[in-house]
Protein backbone atom coordinates (compact mmCIF):
# COMPACT_ATOMS: atom_id res chain seq x y z
CA UNK A 1 0.00 0.00 0.00
CA UNK A 2 3.01 2.66 0.81
CA UNK A 3 4.44 1.43 -2.38
CA UNK A 4 1.95 2.68 -4.59
CA UNK A 5 1.17 5.72 -2.73
CA UNK A 6 4.76 6.48 -2.92
CA UNK A 7 4.52 5.66 -6.92
CA UNK A 8 1.27 7.91 -6.97
CA UNK A 9 3.25 11.01 -5.38
CA UNK A 10 5.77 10.79 -7.72
CA UNK A 11 4.05 11.36 -10.14
CA UNK A 12 2.40 14.64 -8.52
CA UNK A 13 4.10 17.99 -9.78
CA UNK A 14 4.87 18.90 -5.99
CA UNK A 15 7.58 21.59 -5.93
CA UNK A 16 10.21 22.15 -3.46
CA UNK A 17 9.20 24.33 -0.88
CA UNK A 18 11.36 24.29 2.15
CA UNK A 19 10.11 27.45 3.82
CA UNK A 20 6.86 26.71 3.87
CA UNK A 21 5.35 25.88 7.05
CA UNK A 22 2.26 24.23 5.28
CA UNK A 23 3.36 21.62 3.01
CA UNK A 24 2.42 18.34 1.92
CA UNK A 25 4.22 16.19 4.23
CA UNK A 26 3.56 19.02 7.23
CA UNK A 27 0.01 18.53 6.12
CA UNK A 28 -0.33 14.91 6.05
CA UNK A 29 1.66 14.84 9.94
CA UNK A 30 -1.47 17.36 11.25
CA UNK A 31 -4.02 14.85 9.08
CA UNK A 32 -2.49 12.42 11.61
CA UNK A 33 -2.68 14.13 14.48
CA UNK A 34 -6.69 13.95 13.43
CA UNK A 35 -6.70 10.31 14.56
CA UNK A 36 -6.30 11.14 18.64
CA UNK A 37 -9.57 12.43 19.23
CA UNK A 38 -11.28 9.41 17.44
CA UNK A 39 -8.95 7.35 19.98
CA UNK A 40 -10.70 8.37 23.08
CA UNK A 41 -13.80 6.36 21.41
CA UNK A 42 -12.09 3.32 23.57
CA UNK A 43 -12.92 4.74 26.78
CA UNK A 44 -16.41 3.80 25.46
CA UNK A 45 -15.57 0.34 25.60
CA UNK A 46 -16.61 -0.03 21.64
CA UNK A 47 -17.80 -3.71 20.51
CA UNK A 48 -16.31 -5.40 17.94
CA UNK A 49 -17.47 -3.41 14.82
CA UNK A 50 -16.40 -0.31 16.12
CA UNK A 51 -12.83 -1.52 17.70
CA UNK A 52 -12.19 -2.87 14.07
CA UNK A 53 -13.09 0.73 12.95
CA UNK A 54 -10.83 2.91 15.56
CA UNK A 55 -7.88 0.02 15.12
CA UNK A 56 -8.37 0.54 11.21
CA UNK A 57 -7.69 4.48 11.51
CA UNK A 58 -5.20 3.90 13.70
CA UNK A 59 -3.23 1.68 11.35
CA UNK A 60 -3.76 4.40 8.61
CA UNK A 61 -2.31 7.01 10.66
CA UNK A 62 0.66 5.17 11.56
CA UNK A 63 1.15 4.21 8.11
CA UNK A 64 1.38 8.06 6.97
CA UNK A 65 3.86 8.02 9.22
CA UNK A 66 6.24 6.47 6.31
CA UNK A 67 4.32 8.44 4.09
CA UNK A 68 4.98 12.10 4.91
CA UNK A 69 8.99 11.22 5.97
CA UNK A 70 8.82 9.96 1.92
CA UNK A 71 7.21 12.85 0.73
CA UNK A 72 9.27 15.51 2.62
CA UNK A 73 12.95 13.69 1.58
CA UNK A 74 11.73 12.95 -1.75
CA UNK A 75 11.19 16.19 -2.60
CA UNK A 76 13.33 18.54 -0.34
CA UNK A 77 10.58 19.82 1.75
CA UNK A 78 12.27 20.27 5.00
CA UNK A 79 11.18 22.19 7.69
CA UNK A 80 11.63 22.93 11.05
CA UNK A 81 7.86 22.39 12.17
CA UNK A 82 8.29 19.70 10.28
CA UNK A 83 10.94 17.96 12.34
CA UNK A 84 9.18 18.94 15.43
CA UNK A 85 5.79 17.58 14.74
CA UNK A 86 6.78 14.66 13.31
CA UNK A 87 8.18 12.62 16.17
CA UNK A 88 5.57 14.16 18.32
CA UNK A 89 2.65 12.77 16.00
CA UNK A 90 4.05 9.58 16.91
CA UNK A 91 4.53 9.25 20.51
CA UNK A 92 1.17 11.60 20.80
CA UNK A 93 -0.61 8.87 19.03
CA UNK A 94 0.70 5.55 20.35
CA UNK A 95 1.02 6.54 24.32
CA UNK A 96 -2.84 8.56 23.81
CA UNK A 97 -4.03 5.19 22.66
CA UNK A 98 -1.89 2.76 25.28
CA UNK A 99 -3.27 4.98 28.16
CA UNK A 100 -6.97 5.10 26.54
CA UNK A 101 -6.85 1.08 26.83
CA UNK A 102 -5.72 1.37 30.79
CA UNK A 103 -9.39 2.00 32.11
CA UNK A 104 -11.23 -0.54 29.77
CA UNK A 105 -8.33 -3.15 31.17
CA UNK A 106 -6.99 -4.05 27.58
CA UNK A 107 -2.96 -3.33 28.23
CA UNK A 108 -1.50 -3.55 31.59
CA UNK A 109 -0.43 0.02 33.29
CA UNK A 110 2.75 -1.16 34.52
CA UNK A 111 3.28 -2.08 31.05
CA UNK A 112 2.67 1.44 29.79
CA UNK A 113 4.40 2.96 32.18
CA UNK A 114 7.41 1.43 31.67
CA UNK A 115 7.31 1.99 27.66
CA UNK A 116 6.34 5.83 28.20
CA UNK A 117 9.24 6.37 31.08
CA UNK A 118 11.64 4.98 28.40
CA UNK A 119 11.03 7.39 25.52
CA UNK A 120 11.05 10.12 27.89
CA UNK A 121 14.63 9.19 29.23
CA UNK A 122 15.38 8.84 25.53
CA UNK A 123 14.45 11.84 24.31
CA UNK A 124 16.48 13.23 27.26
CA UNK A 125 19.69 11.68 26.46
CA UNK A 126 19.25 12.31 23.09
CA UNK A 127 18.55 16.59 23.19
CA UNK A 128 21.49 16.71 26.25
CA UNK A 129 24.21 14.86 24.11
CA UNK A 130 22.94 17.62 21.16
CA UNK A 131 23.40 20.14 23.45
CA UNK A 132 27.60 19.00 23.88
CA UNK A 133 27.50 18.42 20.02
CA UNK A 134 26.90 14.83 19.96
CA UNK A 135 24.26 13.55 17.37
CA UNK A 136 22.52 9.86 18.74
CA UNK A 137 20.39 8.69 15.72
CA UNK A 138 17.22 6.65 16.03
CA UNK A 139 18.88 3.04 16.20
CA UNK A 140 17.86 -0.34 14.20
CA UNK A 141 16.35 -1.89 17.45
CA UNK A 142 14.27 1.76 18.32
CA UNK A 143 12.58 1.15 15.12
CA UNK A 144 11.72 -2.22 15.45
CA UNK A 145 10.52 -1.12 19.01
CA UNK A 146 8.24 0.88 17.37
CA UNK A 147 6.49 -1.29 14.91
CA UNK A 148 5.89 -3.95 17.66
CA UNK A 149 4.21 -1.74 19.65
CA UNK A 150 2.15 -0.23 16.75
CA UNK A 151 1.26 -4.34 16.03
CA UNK A 152 0.32 -4.79 19.34
CA UNK A 153 -1.62 -1.97 20.14
CA UNK A 154 -3.36 -2.67 17.06
CA UNK A 155 -4.46 -6.09 17.96
CA UNK A 156 -5.47 -4.80 21.76
CA UNK A 157 -7.56 -2.27 19.97
CA UNK A 158 -9.26 -5.34 18.01
CA UNK A 159 -9.56 -7.08 21.08
CA UNK A 160 -12.39 -9.43 20.28
CA UNK A 161 -12.09 -12.90 18.37
CA UNK A 162 -11.40 -12.06 14.53
CA UNK A 163 -11.32 -14.86 11.95
CA UNK A 164 -11.19 -17.30 14.42
CA UNK A 165 -8.12 -15.63 16.31
CA UNK A 166 -7.89 -13.87 20.15
CA UNK A 167 -6.21 -10.63 18.79
CA UNK A 168 -6.00 -9.68 22.56
CA UNK A 169 -4.22 -12.43 23.03
CA UNK A 170 -2.19 -11.76 20.30
CA UNK A 171 -1.85 -8.30 21.12
CA UNK A 172 -0.49 -9.00 24.23
CA UNK A 173 2.35 -11.18 23.48
CA UNK A 174 3.40 -8.74 20.54
CA UNK A 175 3.26 -5.84 23.54
CA UNK A 176 5.92 -8.42 25.66
CA UNK A 177 8.49 -8.50 22.54
CA UNK A 178 7.85 -4.84 22.38
CA UNK A 179 8.68 -4.53 25.71
CA UNK A 180 11.97 -6.20 25.69
CA UNK A 181 13.00 -4.14 22.73
CA UNK A 182 12.22 -0.78 24.53
CA UNK A 183 14.18 -1.89 27.57
CA UNK A 184 17.00 -3.36 25.44
CA UNK A 185 16.42 -0.39 22.96
CA UNK A 186 16.91 2.35 25.89
CA UNK A 187 20.13 0.45 27.32
CA UNK A 188 21.51 0.73 24.02
CA UNK A 189 21.07 4.40 23.63
CA UNK A 190 22.25 5.38 26.98
CA UNK A 191 25.62 3.13 26.53
CA UNK A 192 25.96 5.03 23.20
CA UNK A 193 25.19 8.28 25.53
CA UNK A 194 27.84 7.08 27.95
CA UNK A 195 30.54 6.50 25.42
CA UNK A 196 30.45 9.50 23.58
CA UNK A 197 30.05 11.50 26.17
CA UNK A 198 30.56 10.67 29.93
CA UNK A 199 33.22 8.00 29.23
CA UNK A 200 35.35 11.13 27.50
CA UNK A 201 35.12 13.19 31.18
CA UNK A 202 35.70 10.65 32.93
Amino acid sequence: MIDHLKKYFDRLPIKKERKHIINLPNSITLLRLMIVPVLFFLLLSPGPVWSLVITILFILAALTDLLDGYVARRYEIVTTIGKFLDPIADKLIVNTAMILMIPIERIPPWIVAIIIIRDFIVDGIRHLASTEGVIIQANKMGKQKTVCQIFAISALMIHYPILGVDAHVVGMFILYVALVLTVYSGFSYFNEFYKKTIKKEI
